[in-house]
């Protein structure tokens, strides 16, 4: 199975269902399922941002999947991409920096008990 690793909150955001768009600078013609890895490194400015606990936030392991269904593309649409602000959970300064795919996400799952060897894992 496909993993993807996010940072934190974000990776938290996907798995629970409030971040129904996840933003790449990369499209992808994989449709389906797929694992969210939470990596070590947190995004400290977007916890304070989202008002989340970071030191509530599981880093470093397997945290739950979600679906692929589709893409978004943002190219030279800025207008859309601050319409689906509250999908991305993204600032503006993203879409200059070039994320301009959105992968539309459904199906959100957080697992119970999560996989702290997720180090085992090798990302290709």
């Amino acid at each position: 199975m496909k993993c993807l690793s996010l940072k934190q909150p974000y990776a938290d955001l996907l798995v629970f269902g409030e971040k129904t768009i996840e933003l790449r600078k990369w499209n992808t013609k994989f449709r389906g399922e797929f694992l969210i890895h939470a990596s070590k490194n947190s995004d400290i400015s977007a916890c304070e941002r989202l008002k989340m606990d970071i030191d509530k936030l599981t880093i470093g392991a397997i945290i739950g999947s979600v679906f692929l269904y589709d893409f978004k593309e943002y190219n030279n649409n800025q207008e859309e991409f601050n319409k689906d602000k509250q999908k991305h959970f993204s600032m503006v300064t993203k879409y200059f920096e070039g994320y301009k795919y959105g992968f539309l996400i459904k199906n959100a799952r957080k697992f119970n008990k999560i996989n702290l060897l997720s180090r085992r894992i090798k990302v290709l």
